[in-house]
């Protein structure tokens, strides 16, 4: 049965059916409800048709954890519902918006002033308000702040009207709805009514056309196509770009038109689960039950491939399985913020203390507590608000380096707020399919035992099965006639190895608008082996749930009979099929799946295990095909057998299982062994060296099976050459999970691949164990893993190493891990822009991330550390000197700057040079690429840290008392001239400095300096209250000012010197 949602059909008399009560159905499996992960892979199977014996006994309803869970959530939609009952349910609409006008104002207020930086700012803005307080002009405090707000709420509000272009867009997304005719009106054809998809509600019947979106959770109740079937694209629900198939009703998909839908007395009952692998739920008319399975239902941000179809909507807007699996995203806030923050309070502390000490020397005399805000209000330059302007804008620069990088084209800073991360990373968590992989198989190998047919000598296999089909007349006895000479030709094993391959598949071939055949099927390795059997000779043309047509290399057709599918399920980890040659009436059972399973199910051998070994070495994906040739009266009894397992109320699934295993499922005749590759992104290998020489630890977490996640592990070198890969499923109970963990705890150099479902046991009973251990190993392989599981992964690791965390993906199941993690990058993909849209960075492809993060990532995150600590020092330096200035004259809270000195100081006098340290580097780019442990380094975060913060406090502290004691001591007769000496002083202190800081000059920084010095001096003569020209032009001046910088600034020189040749930086020993 489909899709984890194994349902067995009942029936019910046509009485209760009326009355609307008795829905009884069961679920024999409920623990495989439960599990947050059914099977991606058994779409292509066709719910069996239980529904037809009435004469059934009705069991008692069952229900598993999960499904008492959402009883609330469950519900019965009659066709044709009142518009009372369809008002309970919530509209279709789509909202990804943060705000409203409403909350717009407060939520972005609020994510401001939560910064201890803007409240300090707020308060001491609002503080000049009060005369008693007022010091220089209002708009010095105020307009920095506006600034800044602005700037906010301007990039919020354009962030947000964006998703609101989107979500209207979809909203507005035009459907046709089918509707009764106006009465009266006798004609045949079905009126329909074109809506748009906000309108939608549960109930209607909306008629979806190739290509269209899928506007809500719908059961499938009519197709275009006879047999009731139609295929759908996943890719932006589960990250798989195969198509997937679905089914009709059979119940509606036998009526004659779509008209006759309108007439149904029906109903149907679903319920609700978060999991996109599974539903439960019945299908109602006034006759017995059918059971409506996952391969029933479209659901929502699907898009139908093929055909058109009718469908009954039954869950819709925040109801609907897509809008349940994705988690709101949170506002992110870089860690360099953070620190800075958290500076911002020692620098408050420092400020208080300062303010108290000025105000306790001089005997805490006259209306002392007023003296002290009037210090805390001089000295609010210490906390300088010119630092989140400088910051902001570096953050712009970064970005656009990113945006303009040749190297690495069409990459898209969506999140500006965090260049400074990609320079912090140490938990890489990746997607597998199209972000390492491109998800396009190609068959390499076919090996036969004594024979091994690589890439090249396809042409080989070719000429070997036309031989055998025209040894053979064109008749398809499977070698039986060569057989019984007593050799088996090789050709007749080819030819049987390439049949087996041809018919044992889901496949089926779709024939596209302009006459190209399309092959679709839930298992991209399938597609890639009947795409190869067709370039050998072999191929599928016709496939329906009862027949399959293969064509010969002769150009002739030959036909056969499906009796028996059983799909591909990640528990069995085989599929089987039964078929009959309708020419030779022959029966056999073939059967294709993985080594592990498939090894003690055929004849004894001595090559399978070591050439499955070799084959996953190269990285191929491997199946083993074989087959098992059954009698009419064989055939018959199994069928038999078969029947009765089916009809069991309790344990039906084993039971049946246990009929395949008895009457199928032993002594097959080993056909052969393929190897399918799935091809890498470019330089994948080469980048995921570099990122792990870098320190970073990476984690793969994909939807995919094991064996397949274990292959790419292997060939994208995750996992190093001869690594013991350890892996765990299937754990049930808390001791095989305390025993797994004992073990990988004392063998941390492996590659732990894990399941879902373990994986699930794991973070329930130990969390913090399992997250502690896995966090120290050098790979970690999750499969199987639902879109919430791989945000919760992203989560646990932030939480619990407080390590930065990025998460790379390209599909709409990425898109809760991307917005999870602290830096979220979205690979443009086959799968669609969703995940690019959501994420923080946007980039084409994987090996983009080594440029991004070793390159950009390191030089954003030391010039903001720089810049930063510079922009701090530079308001330290000036509160300094008003201290010194203060204590001296009589502890009384006067500025020594007022009004344009102190614009200027933080604007035109220094802006652009300080600014300017964001281009400076210390390493070329080649050299970060060729020497990735430069990075490693900047993960401890030793370039921004307390240690560096109060090595720039002491600078601060000894170049402020210097200028100012010196002047002091140079005083002249006049105020006015300690003024004008001290800043001059002070202004070319602080170009000196920034030329000292620069590691590598860049042509505006020379620019920058030589400009502001032509400001400054060229502002002295519009500013004749603070500088008496007659002195500022005279030898005096020169020479004071010039003994003034030489003592605040060589002494800083001499130190960086003397370190530059005792404990030269990392980088430094790379020039």
């Amino acid at each position: 049965m489909p899709l984890g949602a194994r349902v067995a059909a009942t029936a019910s008399t046509a009485r209760a059916v009326r009355k609307g009560k008795h829905r009884e159905r069961y679920s024999d499996q409920p623990e495989e409800e439960a599990t947050l992960l059914g099977d991606h892979d058994e779409d292509g199977e066709f719910p069996d048709d239980e529904a037809e014996h009435p004469g059934r006994p009705e069991p008692e309803r069952k229900r598993s954890t999960s499904s008492r869970a959402s009883k609330e959530k469950s519900r019965s939609i009659p066709f044709r519902p009142p518009d009372k009952l369809r008002l309970r349910f919530p509209p279709n609409i789509v909202r990804n918006q943060k705000y409203n006008a409403f909350t717009f104002l407060p939520i972005v207020f609020y994510e401001q002033f939560k910064f201890f930086f803007n409240l300090y700012f707020l308060l001491v803005a609002l503080s000049q308000f009060v005369p008693a307080l007022k010091i220089g002009f209002i708009a010095t405090y105020i307009a920095p702040l506006a600034f800044v707000l602005f700037v906010t709420m301007g990039k919020e509000a354009y962030d947000d009207y964006k998703r609101h272009q989107r979500d209207r867009e979809a909203n507005s997304a035009r459907y046709l709805i089918l509707e009764p005719p106006p009465t009266g009106e006798t004609d045949d054809g079905p009126h329909t009514r074109s809506v748009p998809s906000s309108a939608l509600r549960v109930g209607d019947l909306v008629v979806l056309e190739k290509n269209q979106r899928v506007p809500a959770d719908c059961v499938l109740l009519r197709t275009s196509d006879a047999a009731g079937t139609c295929f759908i694209r996943t890719d932006q629900l589960d990250g798989e770009t195969d198509w997937k198939l679905r089914v009709a009703v059979p119940a509606c998909q036998k009526l004659a038109s779509d008209r006759e839908l309108l007439e149904l007395d029906a109903e149907i009952y679903g319920e609700s689960f978060f999991d996109i692998h599974t539903f439960i739920g019945t299908f109602t008319i006034n006759s017995p039950n059918s059971a409506s399975a996952n391969d029933n239902v479209l659901w929502s941000n699907t898009v139908l491939a093929a055909g058109s179809a009718v469908a009954f909507i039954i869950y819709t807007g925040s109801e609907t399985r897509a809008v349940m699996n994705t988690s709101h995203p949170e506002t992110k806030v870089g860690l360099l913020d953070l620190e800075i923050n958290r500076l911002a309070k020692i620098l408050c502390a420092v400020t208080f203390a300062l303010s108290f000490v000025l105000v306790a020397l001089n005997g805490f005399r006259g209306q002392w507590y007023i003296y002290i805000f009037r210090f805390l209000i001089l000295f609010s330059s210490i906390i300088p608000i010119s630092l989140r302007v400088n910051l902001d804008m570096g953050k712009t620069v970064y970005a656009h380096h990113i945006m303009t990088d040749s190297e690495i084209p069409d990459t898209i800073v969506r999140t500006s707020t965090l260049p400074e991360e990609l320079g912090r990373i140490e938990y890489l968590l990746s997607d597998k399919t199209g972000t390492l992989t491109q998800n396009e198989m190609e068959m390499k190998k076919l090996h036969m035992g004594t024979v091994s047919y690589g890439f090249d000598s396809m042409d080989e296999v070719a000429h070997q099965l036309a031989m055998a089909f025209a040894h053979l007349g064109g008749s398809t006895a499977t070698g039986v006639q060569l057989a019984t000479r007593g050799r088996r030709d090789m050709s007749s094993r080819v030819h049987d190895v390439v049949l087996s391959l041809a018919l044992c598949h889901n496949v089926t071939p779709v024939v596209n608008d302009d006459g190209s055949v399309t092959y679709q099927a839930s298992s991209p390795d399938e597609v890639a082996i009947v795409k190869w059997t067709s370039s050998v000779g072999l191929t599928l043309t016709f496939r329906d749930r009862t027949r399959i047509e293969l064509q010969t290399p002769a150009g002739t057709t030959i036909a056969f009979e499906v009796l028996e599918l059983f799909p591909f399920t990640s528990e069995s980890k085989r599929m089987g099929i039964v078929v009959r040659d309708l020419q030779s009436g022959e029966i056999t059972f073939l059967q294709k799946g993985a080594d592990v399973v498939m090894a003690r199910l055929v004849q004894r051998n001595d090559w399978l295990e070591e050439e499955c070994a070799n084959m996953a070495r190269e990285g191929l994906r491997t199946l083993v095909a074989a087959r098992r040739r059954l009698s009419d009266q064989a055939y018959a009894h199994f069928k038999e057998e078969h029947h009765q397992a089916s009809i069991k109320l309790e344990g039906r699934n084993e039971a049946m299982a246990a009929v395949v295993a008895a009457f199928l499922e032993r002594d097959l005749e080993l056909l052969g062994l393929t190897g399918v590759e799935d091809k890498l992104q470019d330089e994948v290998k080469s980048t995921i060296e570099l990122l792990r020489n870098a320190g970073i630890k990476i984690w793969m977490l994909t939807g995919d099976k094991i064996e397949t996640a274990t292959c790419i592990a292997i060939s994208t070198k995750l996992v190093a050459r001869n690594q013991y890969i350890h892996q765990v499923a299937k754990l049930k109970t808390s001791d095989e999970v305390r025993d797994q963990l004992e073990f990988l705890q004392n063998k941390l150099d492996c590659c732990l691949v894990i399941d879902g479902e373990s994986l699930q046991l794991c973070l329930n009973l130990f969390k913090n164990e399992f997250i502690e251990i896995a966090t120290k190993l050098s790979a970690v392989v999750a499969c199987r893993c639902s879109p919430t599981q791989k945000a919760d992964v992203a989560r646990l690791i932030r939480k619990h190493t407080k390590k930065r965390v990025c998460c790379i993906g390209d599909g709409g199941n990425d898109v809760s891990m991307i917005q999870a993690a602290d830096v979220g990058v979205g690979i443009v993909g086959k799968e669609g822009k969703q995940a690019s849209l959501a994420a923080d960075f946007s980039v084409t492809q994987f090996s983009f991330l080594t440029k991004l993060l070793l390159w950009h990532g390191r030089n954003s995150y030391r010039r903001s550390a720089k810049l930063a600590q510079f922009v701090i020092h530079r308001g330290l330096i000036i509160s300094v000197m008003q201290a010194v200035f203060s204590a001296i004259f009589y502890f009384a809270p006067i500025a020594l700057y007022q009004g344009w000195l102190m614009v200027g100081y933080a604007t035109v006098y220094t802006m652009a040079p300080v600014f300017s340290l964001v281009l400076d580097r210390d390493v070329s780019e080649d050299l970060a690429l060729l020497y990735p442990e430069l990075y490693k380094e900047l993960v401890k975060g030793r370039v921004l840290s307390y240690k560096t913060f109060f090595q720039w406090l002491m600078i601060s502290v000894y170049q402020g008392a210097a200028i100012m004691i010196m002047s002091l001591v140079l005083f002249e007769n006049e105020f006015l001239n300690i003024v004008s000496i001290s800043f001059t002083a002070l202004i070319l202190n602080e170009l000196i400095m920034v030329a000292l800081e620069i590691t590598t000059w860049h042509i505006y920084m020379v620019v920058s300096e030589i400009v502001t010095l032509a400001i400054y001096v060229l502002s002295m003569a519009f500013l004749p209250e603070y500088f008496d020209l007659s002195f500022v032009l005279s030898v005096r001046f020169a020479w004071k000012v010039a003994v003034i910088v030489a003592i605040s600034a060589i002494p800083l020189y001499i130190i960086k010197l003397i370190r530059s040749r005792v404990a030269p930086a990392a980088s430094s020993k790379l020039l």
